[in-house]
């Protein structure tokens, strides 16, 4: 049955709105985290060769994954708003528009990816005699990128509207999928033959494709936010132009951080492919652990967007306070329990010992800053939830490409592996006071100034009334 989304987030108790939002949201990206370490698994039973090209693969496929969320930040900045202003048909418009602007997008960006693998991967470091491997398994992961993020776009939608179940559920279904299809495809059974690091590549294609199945199916006939009448050029524009002023920026920002680590990939490949593979567990590690901090950040925007369209700053400020205060505590327990576990964490994924002496040192220095990370990436959502994105590039800029890279060169010199990962430290702790003290300040002047057209705009219109 369809049903036209309302406003529900502009009304009640914050705290509770964010935890109803996040905890659907939180059950669907663990899934997929998890899925994501299950394959880093399996693929460790195929061999640290297998293991280590994919982790050349993941800054790669992390910039894909940026440009998807940026799209996704955009789409659900517009909607949201429009949702909060009560402008049904507007909101509708953005989300279908949405759909083919980022499907265009990301068709081109596949094509130049499959095109440029050789020289890409060659200047990170990867060995000669690997780039056949790492080309087949990009190879698959390209072809499906445009399936891939128009699904992400989508939910980005749904989350729009406040309901963060229908997202959630497919994210479940694609994670489970993926890990049905991963030991089939990677290892062969009966007349399928194994496929392994490509078998893994083509699993996720599947996946994706299910989910992005449906996610159409459910915008379509659940929440009727998808309109199949021609768009007129000039409304086109205006849907994409205005898609693309969050997105864009957005984009950007996440972007920023593969860039940084492809960046890092290549200090830490110095070391050999042993540190590369443990950098590649490590990082697989910090993505499922942070997952609650994805979650909340996927949740942040449309909450504070319909509430900034609805001139609800109070609740705005609240969210914010109470989000970063989650943060804080909250990291301090992950800190902890990965110092504890790290040897047990480590040693799942390989045997190697140079692989799991890198990744045990990775989750003994990083983890103390995750809590100021977590609020870098839930202020950072919050700004395009503002319809202001800019805050989050200079935030982001300046945690990855100004603090990060260039410590982690001065660490690397004085202290190896252990100096690069200390950086990281770092650039998280002095990036989320940042991030905090902006995203406030941001939402208290953005609704002065709504304040302050509203008196003027009411002002006119006593005067009009007057005879």
């Amino acid at each position: 049955m369809k049903e036209s989304p309302k406003a529900k987030l502009t009304e009640g108790p914050v705290g509770r709105h964010l935890v109803n939002m996040t905890v659907p949201m939180l059950l669907g990206i663990a899934t997929m985290m998890g899925q994501g370490l299950i394959d880093a698994w399996f693929l460790g039973q195929v061999g640290d060769r297998a293991l280590a090209a994919f982790s050349f693969g993941f800054p790669m496929l992390m910039i894909i994954t940026s440009v998807a969320i940026g799209l996704g930040a955009g789409t659900s900045s517009v909607v949201a708003r429009a949702i909060g202003a009560q402008d049904h048909r507007r909101a509708r418009r953005l989300a279908t528009d949405s759909l083919l602007l980022s499907f265009l997008i990301t068709a081109a960006l596949a094509v130049i990816g499959v095109l440029t693998i050789d020289p890409l991967f060659k200047l990170l470091g990867a060995p000669a005699d690997m780039i056949p491997m790492i080309r087949g398994f990009m190879t698959i992961l390209y072809s499906g990128i445009p399936f891939m993020v128009v699904g992400m776009v989508g939910t980005s939608s749904m989350r729009a509207t406040g309901d963060t179940r229908l997202p959630g559920k497919l994210m479940i279904a694609a994670a489970l999928l993926n890990v049905v299809l991963d030991p089939i495809l990677i290892f062969g059974m009966g007349p399928i033959p194994a496929m392994g690091l490509n078998g893994a590549a083509a699993a996720a294609l599947l996946a994706r494709g299910t989910m992005f199945i449906g996610t159409i199916y459910f915008l379509v006939y659940r929440l009727d936010m998808v309109s199949f009448n021609k768009p007129d050029p000039a409304e086109l524009r205006k849907s994409w132009g205005d898609i693309l002023h969050v997105g864009l920026p957005a984009a950007g920002t996440n972007v920023i951080i593969p860039v940084a680590v492809v960046l890092i990939t290549a200090m830490i490949a110095r070391f050999g492919p042993d540190a590369v593979a443990g950098f590649g567990v490590a990082s697989r590690l910090e993505s499922m652990v942070l997952v609650i901090y994805y979650a909340l950040s996927s949740v942040i925007g449309p909450f504070v967007g319909q509430n900034l369209a609805a001139g609800r700053e109070g609740r705005i400020q609240l969210s914010l306070r109470l989000c970063a205060q989650f943060c804080l505590a909250s990291g301090i327990v992950i800190a902890v329990l990965l110092a504890l576990f790290s040897g047990i964490l480590s040693s799942l994924f390989s045997e190697n010992e140079a692989v799991v002496s890198v990744t045990r040192l990775f989750l003994w220095i990083v983890p103390i800053s995750y809590g100021a990370y977590g609020i870098v990436m839930v202020m950072n959502a919050a700004f395009n939830g503002l319809g202001k994105p800019m805050p989050a590039v200079y935030i982001s800029v300046t945690r990855m490409i100004v603090v990060y890279v260039p410590l982690a060169l001065v660490g690397m010199q004085w202290f190896g592996v252990a100096g690069i990962f200390g950086a990281y430290a770092i650039a998280n702790l002095l990036s989320g006071l940042m991030g905090y003290v902006w995203a406030k300040r941001t939402a208290h002047n953005l609704l002065a100034v709504s304040q302050v057209h509203a008196d003027a705009a009411t002002g006119h219109e006593q005067q009009e009334r007057e005879p």
